[in-house]
């Protein structure tokens, strides 16, 4: 009997990029392939040359579906098969085997906010919850909204052979966060993609939306991000290499933020755990700081740092890619 996979791509849509996703019916044996669309409905060719090629680079058990369907990320390519120029994975696959020798790994810490009728889920339809403080990591029906999509996405993941950690309720109420990780680039952020794409799809059933804006809410309410914690064979080994991390990321700044994701001023104002967006602090325990240490690292001399700037709506291969840059390229002494 054939099957269904579902093929899924980044598509062209500024300043943040949309998913975007279509079902083609396989024959029982047969492997996904090569397919392709129409770029010029995803803001990616001009309808007078609309042919856009579509490459597995990720393919998975589809949860959903269940049986032997499948889900398929796809990375962008012309026709002539060279990367599309929306196409990010390229460059951050060849950054990764460029210092595959130094072990890079990354863990990912992915928030977002749920939306329903055009304000939070949970939100009064006029004026505001309570004041943001008892959500976080909490229970009961007073602070707690949208948990039953979180708990078909944790086991949707898992079944995919995604690599989640864990899931938390966030600071504001409707914001939740799903850990994922620890994988080299550019597998990080192919799971990153699908397990958005999966969140995105399994809200759908509850007709709720799934905000990745990096301040969703303005005023007195955290912003969402997507908090990266990275580490190299060395610094697994010794303090020495995470301190010189940090250093090498302060002397890049604007290289970094530049890529961390739209609307990173509005969310990195020095206020709601942030440092602000135009500024460079590392230090141990300081969720203020644009870089932590984690207590337990400074404690056992090694392990590795958590870059706290990258957005919700960030691009994994973009970040991932610039911190072996800077990190990497450092310790090489390119």
């Amino acid at each position: 009997m054939s099957y269904q996979a579902e093929y899924i791509w980044i598509d062209g849509t500024e300043p943040t990029p949309m998913l975007r996703c279509k079902t083609k019916v396989i024959a029982d044996g047969a492997e996904p392939g090569i397919w392709g669309f129409d770029g010029s409905s995803t803001n990616q060719a001009p309808g007078s040359n609309s042919d856009c090629v579509l490459q597995p680079v990720c393919v998975t058990p589809d949860p959903l579906r269940g049986g032997k369907n499948l889900l398929v990320l796809c990375e962008v390519l012309l026709t002539d098969f060279t990367p599309h120029p929306t196409n990010t994975r390229a460059d951050c696959l060849a950054v990764a085997q460029k210092y595959a020798d130094q072990e890079p790994l990354f863990g990912i810490e992915q928030e977002y906010t749920f939306f329903k009728d055009g304000r939070p889920l949970g939100w009064p339809e006029v004026g505001y919850p309570a004041p943001q403080g008892p959500y976080y990591c909490s229970v009961g029906g007073d602070y707690i909204v949208g948990r039953e999509i979180i708990e078909r996405h944790t086991t949707a993941c898992m079944e995919a052979g995604i690599s989640i950690e864990g899931t938390n309720a966030e600071v504001m109420k409707g914001q939740w966060e799903f850990q994922l990780g620890i994988l080299a680039p550019p597998a990080i952020g192919d799971q990153i993609w699908l397990a958005r794409w999966l969140l995105m799809r399994i809200a759908e059933d509850y007709e709720v939306q799934v905000s990745f804006d990096a301040k969703p809410v303005p005023g007195d309410w955290n912003g969402a991000g997507a908090h990266t914690n990275f580490s190299t064979a060395a610094m697994r080994e010794g303090y020495d290499a995470i301190i010189a991390g940090c250093e090498a990321l302060g002397g890049r700044v604007e290289e970094h933020i530049a890529v961390y994701g739209y609307g990173i001023k509005d969310r990195l104002t020095g206020a709601h755990e942030t440092a602000r967006w135009d500024t460079f602090s590392y230090g141990a325990s300081d969720r203020g700081a644009s870089i932590r240490i984690p207590w337990a690292v400074e404690k056992a001399k090694k392990g590795w740092l958590e870059d706290r700037r990258p957005n919700a709506n960030a691009d994994p291969y973009l970040v991932t890619r610039v911190i072996v840059e800077t990190i990497c390229g450092s310790a090489a002494g390119n």
